[in-house]
């Protein structure tokens, strides 16, 4: 059930003198089951790219399929598409809505027309998946944590089982500690259900961690699109364009630039102490 983009174009303000061009011509496709990292500055389409992937905005030109259809026929299922490709949106508060976490949970799973006790599984089971304590529950998701807010607002999309998860900056404001059980869980459930999963986000460092692809957006274009380690060995270009390299990159760039032999494409801390290691070791 692979998402392809082909030459799509989206114009935001249309023949306005405001118009933005938000995407230019983005070729794309993402197949079943990889982990996606999407990067780019503060106004780069990201989030413009994401929301089209469920149809939540129509381009201005090209097409966008999923299992092979035009997700914009006039007689598609629209409902049934964004209960396969669920978004999180940065903010959880603007998905959650009712008297307490497990009725917000439950409420994408009845408006698929599931019955009350499969909408409860379903929550109940959600729920459990992002690591959310039952006490939880019954409180109002207002009450919560933002860390917690963002677990409920996950959760309710993981309940419609959607074939594609797609988080827009899941752990914004978090501590670093609320960031790593985020995203834990999140590649956590990637490896036991094979989901694919696109996570939209600033920081290197968790991108180069989890994901296995990154898309890098840059003024509406894909500028990079390739495996952690062949996009980071472009740090120089982006920089130029807002963004950095983890920043264990640039310490092995500098241990190699001061005589210390070691390769500089460790991208992660883990992958970093092995190399440091092997290279002491000889």
């Amino acid at each position: 059930m692979s998402i392809i983009l082909d030459h799509v174009d989206y114009v935001y303000g249309g023949d306005t003198a405001l118009s933005v061009h938000a995407l230019k011509d983005v070729n794309l496709v993402i197949p079943d089951g990889q982990f996606i990292g999407l990067i780019g500055h503060t106004g780069s389409g990201k989030s413009t790219l994401v929301q089209h992937l469920n149809g939540l905005i129509k381009p201005t030109g090209g097409n966008i399929y999923f299992n092979g259809e035009d997700i914009h026929d006039p007689d598609y299922n629209k409902k049934k598409l964004r209960s396969k490709v669920g978004l999180v949106f940065q903010y959880p508060e603007h998905q959650l809505f009712e008297v307490d976490v497990f009725s917000d949970v439950c409420f994408g799973p009845k408006n698929l027309g599931l019955s009350k006790k499969e909408a409860e599984l379903r929550a109940y089971s959600a729920l459990k998946q992002v690591g959310l304590q039952d006490e939880y529950f019954y409180q109002s998701p207002f009450d919560l944590s933002g860390g917690q807010k963002r677990r409920v607002a996950i959760a309710g999309v993981l309940a419609m089982k959607p074939d594609v998860l797609v988080l827009d900056e899941p752990t914004a404001g978090l501590d670093p500690k609320g960031r790593d059980e985020i995203l834990d869980q999140i590649a956590k459930l990637k490896e036991e259900t094979g989901i694919t999963v696109i996570l939209v986000s600033h920081s290197m460092e968790d991108v180069a961690k989890y994901v296995e692809r990154i898309i890098v957006m840059n003024q509406g274009s894909v500028l990079y699109d390739d495996v952690p380690k062949e996009v980071f060995k472009h740090y120089k270009q982006l920089e130029e364009v807002g963004l950095a390299a983890p920043q264990v990159t640039y310490i092995m760039q500098a241990l190699n630039k001061s005589g210390m032999p070691v390769a500089v494409d460790a991208t992660t801390i883990e992958e970093a102490k092995r190399e440091i290691l092997r290279v002491i070791s000889k």
